[in-house]
């Protein structure tokens, strides 16, 4: 008998090997930040959210927003796990004519709640959107995931000044802190400091979990909800290329056209999560 994690962590490498499968099929992408969300996507795709893929625009729905867009990839692998839309399509990834580009569009793909892309601007819109839920009485959550680099952006630090203004207590912020961007380290382009340290002085509810552990996601969000009047901050303690050794190590794992050597540890791994997922289901 499977038990509820066994199946989370099923669920955590089925994602894992579409993302990484689409991917591969594209040629090229997001690989280092859409394998760091994989964990969290799978525990909220997997166990949290209320949402019904056969009616994507309910109303009682809880509220997700990619705010770190390029990590599209990884969700796109979630919102297919969860039937919103079929496997083949996972293979038009930013091509022309997809339902699926490069950062989610609320217009084109069913299960997206908030096109994003342009960083700063989704954790802004999630904060809008949990703002509308509470002056309307509804008891929807909206969680969101926000980068490490991303937080260079001012605005995002206006957005959850606001949000804790508001005590917009069912508003759940995790932060992927990764430690890279799109230039190199964080650390080295505008060292973040301590994450734990700026949301509660921020006015938030804040946790910083090993953002590799499904169980110690799951704990932080149960102890976030029992907050009455604050908005909850989960830093994520991840590694770009987060579940794939050779993309944790790679240096330049943001954005990735692979050679012939990654493609070769790409096609490895590929191979080790679908050996993993049949052994689940034999």
């Amino acid at each position: 008998m499977i038990t509820a994690l066994e199946h989370l962590e099923t669920f955590r490498d089925k994602i894992r090997l579409l993302t990484l499968k689409e991917l591969h099929h594209l040629g090229f992408g997001h690989y280092g930040g859409s394998l760091s969300i994989v964990e969290v996507l799978a525990v909220l795709y997997g166990e949290v959210l209320r949402i019904d893929p056969q009616n994507p625009r309910w109303e009682g729905r809880d509220y997700f927003i990619l705010s770190k867009g390029h990590g599209g990839p990884a969700y796109y692998a979630a919102l297919c796990l969860k039937g919103f839309f079929p496997e083949e399509m996972l293979y038009t990834l930013n091509q022309n004519g997809t339902r699926l580009p490069s950062h989610p569009d609320r217009n084109l793909t069913p299960g997206v709640d908030m096109t994003t892309g342009s960083l700063g601007q989704g954790i802004s819109a999630a904060v809008g959107v949990a703002l509308s839920h509470k002056l309307s009485g509804m008891d929807n959550y909206t969680y969101t995931i926000v980068g490490d680099g991303e937080l260079n952006e001012g605005q995002c630090w206006e957005a959850f000044q606001f949000a804790a203004h508001h005590k917009l207590n069912r508003l759940v912020v995790f932060v992927d802190d990764n430690k890279k961007q799109l230039d190199g380290p964080t650390k080295e382009i505008i060292d973040p400091l301590d994450f734990v340290q700026k949301f509660e002085a921020f006015g938030f509810f804040t946790l910083k979990v090993d953002g590799s552990s499904i169980q110690e996601i799951l704990q932080a969000i149960k102890l976030g909800k029992e907050q009455a009047d604050k908005p909850v901050a989960i830093i994520l303690d991840t590694i770009k290329g987060q579940g794939v050794p050779y993309l944790e190590e790679k240096a330049d794992n943001h954005h990735l056209r692979p050679d012939a050597k990654d493609e070769e540890a790409i096609m490895e791994a590929i191979d080790r999560l679908e050996r993993q997922v049949r052994r689940v289901g034999e």
